[in-house]
């Protein structure tokens, strides 16, 4: 049960304001569904003023809106929490009481918890999979293999070096928490509010920027071009990846690192044990987990990105994202379930794996026998 003090507004609880804020924010940085339906919005704005117009300076007008826009509603989620004071009682960790729900309530009950799940997911993956049968086996062909080859290869990448920077940020937070620690923990955070069509703007500006003028360089010293070193590589991607998803993997491993007891800090220190060796032989055993969930949710992060990757892949280099969204456009249904279908069975891995960690994270939620359910009181008897 938990409650808030008085002394400032409040929408409510601070998952209803982070719920809410990362609706909001998914719904400015999505590029795919507003594209297919034709709906103009700042996302399909930047792409076609950087591609369909070539007008650069548009695009990184509307990128700074569209930021400008983000951070206000950050600002306001932080200010409509500000003076409550959220707690938990004593009671906390009490089992959980079991309400067998019969008749009328059982179904409406049943019918409500199973709507979600049934149009959100199920009725999509069935119609997937009939159009993923309707096309065939030349879905699976060479193509297909050469595009899952890529998006798996980036997505492994981006999610290991991810892993890594958010651990050492976290680590070097906990250690040291000085003003520098603290600020750059907050810097590498924000990534996962801005949406990708304005980190790839921001993002190819200045790798431009420098490309030209190293390019420049070399053809007044030595008559030799250099052409593009950073922008529309794999390079550039990658980092624009990091910068957008890194967020994700830092507060799961600083949610890990917090679990860890700090006793067992100064327990290393007291025998000798250097920061980085805590690190390897106290604190990485301990967070094997943490940092198995960080990876998986990068990796399913990146695997569907699209405004991204549209704005910087290299030329001729497509994922089964970006294959995804050209085949709709073209209204090649049929063609675009197969990638679709393998992002949306990627990503069932995080939401199985989390589901498990959470139900296992607080006593008295184990799941109860299937024969004690069945013979749980009805909510009458239930004191």
């Amino acid at each position: 049960m938990g409650g808030f003090s008085p002394g400032g507004p409040a929408f409510g609880p601070p998952g209803f304001g982070g719920g809410g804020g990362f609706g909001l924010m998914e719904t400015l940085a999505d590029f795919g569904a507003v594209s297919y339906f034709g709906v103009q919005s700042f996302t399909t704005g930047i792409y076609r003023a950087w591609f369909s117009f070539g007008d650069r300076v548009v695009a990184a007008q509307l990128a700074s809106l569209l930021l400008g826009f983000v951070v206000l509603l950050l600002f306001l989620e932080k200010t409509s929490r500000r003076g409550a004071r959220y707690y938990q009682t004593s009671q906390k960790m009490r089992s959980l009481n079991i309400q067998r729900l019969t008749g009328l309530r059982g179904w409406l009950a049943a019918f409500l918890c199973a709507l979600p799940f049934f149009a959100g997911f199920l009725l999509p993956v069935l119609i997937l999979l009939h159009l993923a049968y309707a096309g065939g086996d030349a879905q699976f062909g060479h193509r297909y293999l050469d595009l899952a080859e890529k998006s798996i290869s980036l997505a492994l990448i981006t999610a290991l070096l991810a892993v890594m920077l958010a651990l050492l940020i976290s680590y070097a937070r906990r250690t040291d928490s000085t003003p520098l620690s603290r600020t750059t923990s907050a810097i590498a955070g924000i990534g996962y509010a801005i949406p990708g069509s304005i980190i790839a703007v921001g993002v190819l500006i200045p790798f431009a920027w420098f490309d030209n003028k190293v390019d420049a360089f070399f053809r007044s010293s030595f008559d030799y071009s250099t052409g593009l070193l950073l922008t529309g590589s794999i390079a550039a991607l990658i980092f624009a990846y990091l910068v957008r998803f890194l967020a994700l993997a830092q507060q799961t491993t600083w949610a890990g690192l917090l679990k860890i007891t700090p006793s067992m800090d100064a327990a290393a220190a007291s025998l000798g044990v250097g920061r980085f060796e805590a690190l390897r032989r106290v604190h990485m055993p301990l967070l094997k987990a943490p940092l198995l969930t960080a990876g998986l949710l990068v990796f399913v992060e990146v695997m569907k990105e699209l405004p991204a990757t549209l704005i910087m892949r290299p030329f001729n280099f497509d994922t089964l994202a970006v294959q995804a969204h050209n085949l709709a456009a073209d209204e090649r249904l049929a063609e675009a379930a197969t990638p679709a279908l393998t992002i949306v069975l990627v990503g069932l891995l995080p939401v199985i794996i989390l589901t498990r960690l959470i139900s296992r994270s607080r006593p008295g939620h184990a799941p109860m026998p299937r024969k004690q359910l069945l013979n749980a009181p009805p909510p009458s008897l239930i004191r």
